[in-house]
């Protein structure tokens, strides 16, 4: 056995399902522009964790031994990322029926992970912890990518969905504002427990 299949994938639901920057993106978007306009996005979103898998899984943290200035220069890249969609979120508005504004696509999804320090840190965890040292590098990187696709797929759009319910109810209320603050809060937050509180970002 080269990973701990029962362990990895109860660690890693609990990641995926948990608030975090994604999480708070898509439930913004979700709640902007509703699930079915969102979709392309959540693919994309899905889809992005892919990118950070397989360079980890075939080297990219022996790498960062060698290099770990290139490591902490991309981490602040990430965290700066992250604040910018933090305040997009903060100045979002909840009127799913409206058609003037674009929502953000597949291609948008796709970096989201890749500059999300939340998902290096989680697939570095799960790398150094639920891998059997001795396993084969490519059984071991396709288990997990395929796990993560799997629960990507599953939850994500629920998040989206979320969104869209909370819309309906508090689009237009004085309520509004004060949401898609906390959301931004929230996304915010989240990056600072990945930076500083659960282990930092690999």
């Amino acid at each position: 056995m080269t990973l701990a299949i029962l362990p990895f994938l109860t660690f890693a639901a609990s990641q995926v399902g948990t608030p975090g920057p994604a999480n708070m993106v898509l439930l913004a978007t979700g709640a902007r522009f509703g699930l079915r306009r969102s979709l392309p996005f959540v693919a994309g979103v899905a889809l992005g964790k892919q990118f950070i898998i397989w360079p980890l899984g075939f080297g990219l943290m022996a790498i960062q031994d060698n290099y770990p200035f290139v490591f902490t220069t991309l981490k602040w890249i990430s965290v700066a990322y992250i604040l910018y969609l933090a305040y997009r979120i903060s100045g979002m508005r909840l009127s799913i029926h409206d058609t003037d504004d674009t929502p953000p696509g597949f291609f948008a999804g796709l970096i989201v992970h890749p500059l999300n320090p939340k998902a290096w840190a989680m697939i570095t965890t799960g790398f150094t912890t639920f891998v059997n040292t001795a396993s084969s590098p490519l059984l071991a990187t396709t288990t997990i990518a395929i796990i993560l696709l799997g629960l990507q797929i599953i939850l994500r759009p629920l998040w989206a969905y979320v969104g869209q319910t909370i819309a309906a109810s508090l689009a237009g209320k004085p309520a509004e504002k004060y949401l898609m603050w906390t959301l931004a809060g929230l996304t915010v937050a989240s990056v600072i427990y990945a930076l500083f509180g659960g282990g930092g970002a690999k």
